[in-house]
C-alpha cells in the first residue's frame, strides 16, 4: 500500500505519547451531588476511525461528532476488540474478551460460515463460534438495572435470534434489535423496515433518525430517574443507501474516482480516498441523528448529568463490498488486524468530569466501556465478570496509568474482506501479528509506522519471539480456538 497524500493535514493525531492524556477539571457540582449520571451509548457500525472531521476527514462533513470532541475527550488510539461486529459488540456488554464469550465471527442466521456449512475453496477450515450471547454473561445492562437505571436499547443487536435478544440481556425496552446484521428487511434504511422489533412509521422515514427519536422519547420518558440508553446504529453497514438530498450533495461536488485512488492488499483493491458520495451521504446522516439526542439532552437540561460515549464496532469497510471508505493513512479496514480493521474513533463527554477538548493517547479497547462506565457512575465494579476490561477512569480524569498493558486479537475466520484467520497482540508502540494460512509473522512499530509497511520482524527476533509467548500464552487461559488444517472429510 502506498503512502497517502492526505496524511500531512492529521499527521498531529499520530504522535506516539502513548500514555499522555490531557488534564481534566476537578469534579464539580452537578449529577453526582443529586443522583447517579445518566448514561447513552452510541454505537456506529463499519465507521472507520478517519471518517469523522475530528479524526482527519476532509470529505465527510460530521459537524455534531465534531462537536461531541470539543466538549469532551477524543481517543486517538482505542480499538475494537475484533474487526467484525458481533464478537466487538459482545466485548462491550460483557466486558470479556470476544474469546471467552465464544463469539468470535459475525453472527450468520443461517450459519453460512461455520465450518460444517463452509464452502469457500481456502486452506483452513475456520474455527466454529457461539451463535448467540449466552445468558448466563451479566450484561452491562444488567448491571445497570440491578443499580436501578431504566435501560433501553434501539437499532442493531447481532448477537443471536429469538431468546437472546436485548430484552433478555437487561434492556427494558428494545426498538429494532434482533438477530439480522443489517437492514435487510422492507426498504432498508427507509420505511416500512420489516423489523419484527421497531414499527413502521411513514413511507420513506430514514431509520438513523426514527432510532435517534426512539432513544429521545424514552430519555424524556425516563428523565426522572437514572438511565442507560444504548443507540446501536444500523449506518454505516451495507447495504449502500443514502438520503437522496445528501447523496446528491455530495455527487454535487463533481467527484471522479481516478486510478491512484486504489491500492492493493493481499488479493483485494483497497480504496485510498474517501471519495464515496452515498457513504459520505450516510456518514452525514449518522451525525444529524447524533446530533438530534445532544440537542435533546441540552433541550431537558440533561447535558452535565449524563455520560455519552460514541465509538464503532470495527474498522471502515475499504476492501470489498462496494469498498465505499478510506482508512488511510491505516492498513486496510474491516475483516482485517490492520490498524484500518481495528482502531476507532472513540470520544467520552461527561462535563462534571472531563475536561472539554481534550485527547488521550492510551491504548483502550471495547471490553473496557463495562468497568469504565461503572466506576464514573459511581456503581460497584464486577471483575468477576468485566475481567479483561480496564477502567479508563483515570484516562478520562487527567490521571492515565503509568504502564501499558498489552492489547490482543483472535479471529480465527475468513473475513467476507479478504483477511485471513490470524491473531494480534499489541504492546506499547509494537503490534506482533500471527497470520495462520500463510503461516507468517509481521511486526510493526506504530509509533514509526502507523501504516504498516515495514515488517521488522526480521530485525527483532527476541521481540518476535517475547510478544509471541504473551500472544500463545493468553490465547491458551482464555481457551481460544483456531481455524485447522481441511482434510478430505471436509466440504
Amino acid at each position: 500500500m502506498r503512502p497517502c497524500a492526505l496524511v500531512r493535514p492529521f499527521a498531529w493525531f499520530l504522535v506516539p505519547s502513548l500514555l499522555a492524556c490531557t488534564a481534566s477539571v476537578p469534579e464539580r457540582g452537578g449529577a453526582t451531588e443529586r443522583r447517579p449520571p445518566n448514561v447513552v451509548f452510541v454505537l456506529a457500525d463499519d465507521l472507520g476511525w478517519r471518517d469523522l472531521g475530528c479524526y482527519g476527514s476532509d470529505f465527510y462533513e460530521t459537524p455534531r461528532l465534531d462537536r461531541l470532541a470539543r466538549e469532551g475527550l477524543r481517543f486517538t488510539q482505542a480499538y475494537a476488540a475484533c474487526p467484525v461486529c458481533s464478537p466487538t459488540r459482545a466485548s462491550i456488554l460483557t466486558g470479556r474478551w470476544p474469546v471467552r464469550t465464544g463469539i468470535t465471527d459475525w453472527i450468520s442466521p443461517q450459519g453460512t460460515n461455520q465450518p460444517e456449512h463452509w464452502t469457500r475453496a481456502t486452506r483452513l477450515l475456520p474455527a466454529p463460534y457461539a451463535d448467540r450471547l449466552a445468558l448466563d454473561e451479566l450484561t452491562l445492562a444488567e448491571a445497570f438495572r440491578a443499580a436501578g437505571y431504566a435501560t433501553f436499547f434501539a437499532g442493531k443487536w447481532h448477537l443471536g435470534p429469538r431468546g437472546s435478544w436485548p430484552t433478555e440481556h437487561g434492556f427494558d425496552v428494545n426498538r429494532g434489535g434482533w438477530e439480522s446484521g443489517g437492514p435487510y428487511g422492507g426498504e432498508r434504511y427507509f420505511s416500512p423496515y420489516g423489523n419484527p422489533n421497531l414499527s413502521d412509521g411513514p413511507p420513506g422515514e430514514h431509520l438513523p433518525a426514527r432510532l435517534a427519536e426512539e432513544t429521545m422519547a424514552f430519555v424524556r420518558a425516563h428523565a426522572e430517574r437514572p438511565f442507560f440508553a444504548y443507540l446501536s446504529f444500523y449506518s454505516v453497514h451495507t447495504p449502500l443507501l443514502g438520503r437522496a438530498d445528501l447523496v446528491a450533495k455530495y455527487e454535487d461536488r463533481g467527484v471522479t474516482t481516478e486510478e491512484d485512488d486504489w491500492g492493493r492488499e493481499g488479493e483485494r483493491k483497497v480504496r485510498l480516498a474517501q471519495k464515496h458520495a452515498v457513504y459520505a451521504a450516510m456518514v452525514e446522516a449518522l451525525d444529524e441523528a447524533v446530533g438530534r439526542v445532544l440537542d435533546g439532552l441540552d433541550e431537558l437540561g440533561l447535558a452535565n448529568d449524563t455520560i455519552v460515549v460514541f465509538t464503532s464496532d470495527n474498522g471502515g469497510l475499504s476492501t470489498s463490498e462496494g469498498h465505499p471508505t478510506s482508512n488511510l493513512p491505516l492498513r486496510a479496514g474491516k475483516g482485517w488486524l490492520y490498524e484500518g480493521g481495528i482502531r476507532e474513533p472513540l470520544i467520552v463527554r461527561y462535563p462534571p468530569r472531563i475536561a472539554p477538548a481534550s485527547t488521550c493517547d492510551a491504548l483502550v479497547s471495547s471490553p473496557d466501556f463495562y468497568p469504565t462506565l461503572l466506576e464514573l457512575a459511581g456503581l460497584p465494579l464486577r471483575p468477576e465478570q468485566h475481567l479483561d476490561g480496564t477502567s479508563l477512569v483515570p484516562q478520562l480524569t487527567g490521571d492515565p496509568a503509568s504502564r501499558p498493558r498489552p492489547l490482543y486479537w483472535h479471529y480465527p475466520h475468513y473475513g467476507n474482506q479478504g483477511g485471513q484467520p490470524s491473531a494480534a497482540i499489541r504492546l506499547g508502540d509494537w503490534k506482533l501479528l500471527e497470520l495462520y494460512d500463510t503461516r507468517t509473522l509481521e511486526l510493526y512499530n506504530l509509533a514509526d509506522d502507523p501504516g504498516e509497511h515495514t515488517n521488522r520482524a526480521p530485525e527483532h527476533p527476541a521481540l518476535v519471539h517475547e510478544l509471541g509467548e504473551r500472544l500463545h500464552t493468553w490465547q491458551s487461559e482464555t481457551r481460544a480456538r483456531f481455524a485447522r488444517e481441511r482434510s478430505t472429510d471436509d466440504n
